[in-house]
Parts: C-alpha cells; structure tokens; sequence
C-alpha cells in the first residue's frame, strides 16, 4: 500500500500541517495521528497548528504557514487563480454531505421553497454553490425567490429550522446528522451532491488536500507520500468508522455516535480521488467549468491547479 521508506525520509524537513475546529476533518488529522499513519508512509509530520477559524485556516495556508491544507477544492482553486501557489492533491469527500433540512411536510421539493425563508451561511463558498446549482438545475434564486436568513455557521441553519424560525436550513455534515437525530420531524428536501450527478451523471467532489508549490516541486516524492496517507486513512475510516471515531472523533465538536451515524448513513461519504489520475482531474475541471458559468470562479482550472506525481 505505502512507498518504500527510503533513508533520506529521516532526515527530510518537517510537513507542516493543520486542523480546523470543529468540524469531521479533526476526525482524519487525528486518526492519521494516532495509527501513525505519517510514519508508515515516511511523511516526517509537524504537529498539526489548529484553528477555529475557516478564513484564518485557509490565508495562513495561503501566505505559506504551513504546507498542507484540507478544505474545499474551489476555495483552493480561487486562491490558486489569485496566484497563491498551491496544487491539489486529492479530494476526499463529495458534496454528498451539503443538504437543504425541513421539518415542514407542506415542503416536498425545492421548488415548494419559494416564499419561504431558507435559513444559511450567506458568506460560505457552499452556500454560493448551492445557490448556482438550484439556479441553473430549478430556475430558482435564493434570495430573490426564497428569503434568506443569514446565520454565521452551518449549525446555526440547523438550530433555526428546529425552532420553526425557518422553513428549510442549508447546511453539511455532521451538523445535519446531528440535528437529524435530535428532531425527527427534520428530513432532507435537497442533497447537492445528488442534484449534480442527475444533471451530469459525475460526482461533485467537495473538500480535497493541497500542498504548497514549494513542498511538490522541491520533493514530489514527498508529495506523492502524503496523498498516500491520506488514501490510505480513509480506506481504514470507511472500512471501519465506529473504530475510527471512538479512535480520533473526541476532539471534532460531535458525539462519537453523530459521526459514526454520518459516515454509516453515507451522507459523509469519505470518497478519495487522486489528481494523477485523469478521472480525478476531469472530475473537478467539470465542476470549475459549472463554477465558472455561475462566476464563482475566474475561469475553469487548468493543468497548473493539479499535482500530477
């Protein structure tokens, strides 16, 4: 499964990396940790610099503090087209896990959302993909045809919908699972994922790993080490998740049995795909067109944006 450790592995400079709080990718930083994953794979590993705040996380990933970054494949892509020079790795999820969560039974499509009030995180990058895939798949503009109850985070969404000051929530795992199972009148009336792959017959990746420019072209080797951890986490947390999250789930925000329901209900679907391989590639380069078309990127990714090793 891994490469061949060679000698110089040892000696190589420390891969600086970080987590963000809360959130399920504290689950993969600390399951990497704790099955030592890093030194199965000859990655000499620094410990993970953690942070609590997305837009934090994502300009210190940017300005060169550290050198490699989980988070959202377009986030990545828009820095990389602003000139931050990073390359993707892999992605690791899809957008299987962003849904829209109503307890009203009078909502039976997302057509039915007109004139009503959808509760989300106006200032996320998913909320302005979500709102581009209704557009184009439904006709239907949020915030011109749904009224939009801004909150400053995905749980936020969740706690509106539960306390009937909101129609419908958008938000992702694991706040959905969460708020599933503390209200059972709560069900899913949209699922991005789902509503691409009908339009495109693709999967539209979501959170992905990027390495700084620097780290790929001074050691591809290295570079080509780290995707292998991360496949190889996720092959282990798909296979056993329960295991996994009693292992590395205390410190992600949830209860062991929300991530354990999230990832077993396959509404967080851990789904690796290698940017060396052309499927992986035309995967996001069809989302950035997607994206592109809706102006949420400059101009679809090219070659550049792909750590092809």
């Amino acid at each position: 499964m891994g490469l061949a450790t060679p000698a110089f592995a040892q000696a190589a400079a420390p891969v600086r990396w970080a987590s963000l709080a809360p959130g399920f990718t504290i689950l993969v930083v600390q399951y990497i940790l704790a099955q030592k994953l890093a030194e199965k794979h000859g990655v000499p590993l620094a410990a993970p610099t953690q942070y609590t705040a997305v837009s934090t996380y994502y300009n210190d990933f940017a300005a060169g503090n550290y050198d490699v970054c989980i988070g959202s494949w377009d986030t990545f892509a828009s820095r990389q087209q602003a000139g931050v020079p990073i390359e993707m790795l892999c992605s690791i999820t899809t957008a299987d896990m962003i849904y829209i969560v109503t307890g009203d039974p009078a909502l039976k499509d997302v057509a039915g959302l007109k004139g009503k009030t959808l509760a989300a995180a106006q200032s996320t990058g998913t909320f302005r993909m979500v709102a581009a895939l209704i557009k184009e798949l439904n006709g239907i503009e949020l915030g011109k045809d749904v009224t939009i109850q801004g909150v400053d985070n995905p749980a936020a969404a969740m706690t509106l919908v539960m306390a009937n000051r909101a129609e419908a929530g958008l938000s992702w795992e694991p706040n959905v699972t969460a708020a599933l199972m503390r209200d059972s009148k709560l069900r899913p009336l949209f699922n991005a994922g789902e509503a691409y792959r009908k339009a495109t017959s693709l999967d539209l990746p979501y959170f992905g790993v990027a390495v700084r420019r620097e780290l790929a072209e001074k050691n591809p080797d290295m570079a080509k080490r780290v995707r292998a951890m991360f496949e190889e986490c996720l092959q282990r947390i798909n296979a056993a998740p329960k295991e996994a999250v009693a292992i590395a789930g205390q410190n992600s925000g949830f209860p062991p049995e929300v991530l354990a329901e999230a990832i077993t209900s396959r509404r967080l679907r851990f789904q690796f795909s290698s940017m060396a391989s052309a499927q992986g590639r035309s995967e996001i380069v069809k989302a950035s067109e997607f994206l592109a078309r809706n102006g949420l990127l400059q101009k679809p990714v090219d070659d550049a944006f792909f750590f092809k090793g």
